[in-house]
């Protein structure tokens, strides 16, 4: 069985699960890539990663580099002596440094590829109403998302699943299938398949533009793209009001399938319930956060604010 010297790659706390559960299954980490700090809040206080501060906790080393085909960071990185080197949640590599350690370079890809490739592909699966999805490990190559695959789990997206709850279950499955692909490589009698060339299903990244709700679009189709926005970066409305436009972000709803015979995009409350009418029933928020406000519960946003009789999202 092969010794594996692992340089891991990544940003976000989603990458941190995955190296915390190495470091505390005594992988040998040699060294952690992560993102430069970054100012951030109103002080514009240099921000570190949150894979940073991790990796800095537990004394491993770590470069930041801000381009990867600088020599100087490929020398220090030639220097760890990795044969093994892991990305999750990080950035497209060079191929001279996905190409550097003996044992190849495998990515953690948060869906059941080929499907989802891109930079979303938790928020997409729940946007476009899937009632599954999964996290697979796959050798990089030098297109993004399509090398060989390695493994693969499934898990299965309930009706009132969040991008918030799906992204804590796969992270964790995702931890233990990093582990597992591990443990393949170093008995060096790995198979991997080939990806099929699909391109249907994509995972893009998420703007403004395509974070705002279209009110006319069919009530699972609404119900699925707030959802799959919540609770980050949320799915936005502006709400008419009298000759007020407000913009508005939507978080957590329910769905009532009902006929009616309101106008797309009316408001209706009452002292305990907001919700907006759409094809075939309701919108019911539960919780929302106008522009300049702090993210409340419907309710207690009823209590102090008052909806004209011909309000409505837009």
């Amino acid at each position: 069985m092969k010794d594996v010297r692992i340089v891991f790659m990544g940003t976000p706390d989603f990458a941190v699960t995955i190296l915390k559960h190495l470091v505390e299954n005594n992988y040998a980490i040699v060294g952690v890539i992560t993102a430069v700090d970054k100012p951030a809040g109103r002080g514009r206080k240099l921000n570190q990663s949150a894979v940073k501060k991790y990796a800095l906790s537990q004394n491993l080393p770590v470069l930041q580099p801000k381009n990867l085909k600088n020599e100087d960071f490929q020398k220090e990185l030639k220097s760890l002596s990795a044969n093994l080197q892991i990305v999750v949640a990080f950035r497209m590599l060079p191929k001279v440094v996905w190409n550097m350690p003996q044992l190849g370079t495998f990515n953690l890809h948060a869906s059941l590829l080929p499907e989802y490739r891109g930079a979303a592909p938790i928020h997409w699966a729940i946007i476009n109403g899937e009632t599954k999805t999964g996290v697979t490990t796959f050798f990089i190559d030098d297109k993004i998302d399509t090398g060989e695959i390695i493994l693969q789990e499934e898990i299965t997206i309930s009706n009132h699943e969040t991008v918030g709850t799906l992204h804590d279950k796969l992270m964790f499955l995702g931890a233990n299938l990093v582990a597992k692909t591990i443990d393949l490589i170093k008995t060096e009698n790995i198979t991997t398949i080939k990806q099929p060339a699909l391109e249907e299903k994509l995972a893009p990244k998420l703007y403004p533009e395509n974070c705002k709700i279209d009110w006319t679009a069919s009530l699972e189709t609404i119900y699925n793209k707030i959802r799959g926005l919540n609770p980050f970066p949320a799915a936005w409305t502006i709400i008419k009001n009298n000759d007020e436009e407000i913009s508005s972000k939507i978080y957590a709803v329910k769905k009532e399938k009902e006929k009616h015979l309101y106008d797309i995009g009316q408001i209706i409350t009452n002292k305990k319930e907001m919700k907006v009418a759409v094809q075939n029933g309701f919108i019911i928020i539960d919780e929302i956060k106008l522009s300049g406000k702090k993210k409340m519960d419907a309710k207690s946003l009823l209590n102090g604010f008052t909806f004209s009789r011909n309000s409505k999202m837009m």
